[in-house]
């Protein structure tokens, strides 16, 4: 089925999903139910709680995903010699360090708790990622990873709404921190039950050659859209700010997650004949559209109402960003496990220089920092579109069953 020459996404056929993928899925609802408490509260943490101005914030998160994008790539490498499965593991039992982040009296201590959580995050990815790639047939990948989003998302969604009802009933940041370490090291126990098998090295080689281009215009388009992928901690400050309100900054995050959530698990139901103008357009470009959107609303002292739309704007971005990057990397690497690194690094470090200008910019005027987000993801949508058309030409002339 298609629409002015654009291929609109095929219904799922009567295959189903493995209970490998059901489990890795799951692992990532209870990882994120864990860790995005405190994701959330980290800048209300730093900036209200211990007195950090907003830029000190902005050097923290490029710490998190500067040095992150380090442990991304090794990350990806030590599961292709070792195993994915093992390093999952290993990385996922590490986060937890992150849940004492609550315990730190000064802002170092503060940002280094929480970084050595995140770092052990960046590690783990791209095994996990390679795992739900082993565990499901290629043309029901982006089924799989929608799944995986949704999950994933949906974890942190609840996690958002525990910390908003626990923080408005007056619990210290500590409390609500330190009890994240419970379904962590419950997410840590569904890894261990996943069964890996063997993965076809021939037709990953072949797919891998006839992508190459493909793989490289992902790779630096999500460099590029990292350096527009700003923490979602200034989203919050701004409404925060705007309102007086805590529990209405933190629901910026929650609304985000929602969002971000419900696209992944639309898409978990559909096989799609193109992937990288979703990528490009929906993926990227959107999300540009909804940082330029919270820039318009500063500027022109809209309804804070139209945050809320900013940010399922850039929910929506998200969603088929987290679907689809991962789905087309999975296609065209040779190695899957060091392609995920390539990938969760690349974008760690477009994270680490977003961060660093987010928070430049945001301490002379929050629209400035939205604006140059803006500008940035459209720059990385239209250069994945472009770097990626031969590999959506192979997807439109191959039948799907």
């Amino acid at each position: 089925m298609s629409l002015y020459g654009l291929h609109l996404p095929v219904p799922k056929s009567s295959s189903t999903l493995t209970g490998s993928v059901l489990l890795i899925a799951f692992s990532a609802f209870f990882a994120d139910l864990g860790y995005q408490a405190v994701i959330v509260g980290l800048p209300l943490f730093l900036v209200v709680a211990l007195g950090a101005p907003v830029y000190i914030y902005g050097l923290a998160e490029a710490l998190n995903y500067g040095v992150g994008s380090l442990f991304s790539f090794f990350g990806g490498r030590l599961s292709a010699r070792f195993g994915s499965k093992r390093i999952a593991i290993l990385g996922n039992s590490l986060i937890p360090i992150l849940s004492f982040t609550g315990f730190a009296t000064t802002v170092p201590e503060a940002i280094g708790t929480f970084a050595g959580g995140w770092w052990a995050r960046n590690f783990r990815s791209p095994a996990r990622r390679t795992m739900m790639s082993e565990s499901v047939s290629s043309e029901n990948r982006s089924r799989a990873y929608g799944l995986l989003h949704g999950l994933d998302v949906g974890g942190g969604l609840i996690a958002t709404l525990v910390f908003i009802a626990m923080i408005s009933l007056g619990y210290p940041f500590r409390i609500i921190f330190l009890i994240t370490a419970a379904p962590l090291i419950i997410s840590t126990l569904l890894i261990v039950a996943v069964k890996t098998k063997p993965t076809d090295a021939a037709g990953r080689e072949k797919e891998a050659v006839k992508g190459g281009r493909a793989f490289r215009g992902v790779i630096f388009a999500s460099a590029l859209f990292g350096f527009s992928y700003y923490s979602m901690g200034f989203p919050i400050l701004t409404v925060a700010t705007a309102t007086g309100s805590f529990a209405l900054g933190a629901f910026t995050y929650t609304v985000f997650l929602s969002v971000s959530a419900a696209t992944g698990f639309v898409m978990s139901k559909f096989r799609f004949r193109l992937e990288i103008l979703p990528l490009g357009l929906l993926g990227y470009i959107l999300a540009g559209i909804g940082a330029l959107l919270f820039a318009i609303t500063i500027l022109y002292h809209v309804q804070t109402a139209v945050y809320y739309v900013s940010v399922m704007i850039i929910g929506i971005g998200s969603g088929f960003t987290e679907i689809f990057e991962p789905t087309i990397i999975s296609k065209v690497s040779k190695s899957v496990d060091k392609g995920m690194g390539w990938l969760s690094a690349s974008r760690s470090a477009g994270l680490f220089m977003a961060n660093l200008v987010m928070g430049a910019l945001y301490f002379i005027s929050p629209a400035y920092a939205y604006i140059y987000a803006f500008a940035v993801a459209v720059t990385a949508g239209i250069i994945v579109i472009v770097s990626g058309a031969g590999y959506d030409r192979s997807l439109r002339s191959s039948s799907l069953p």
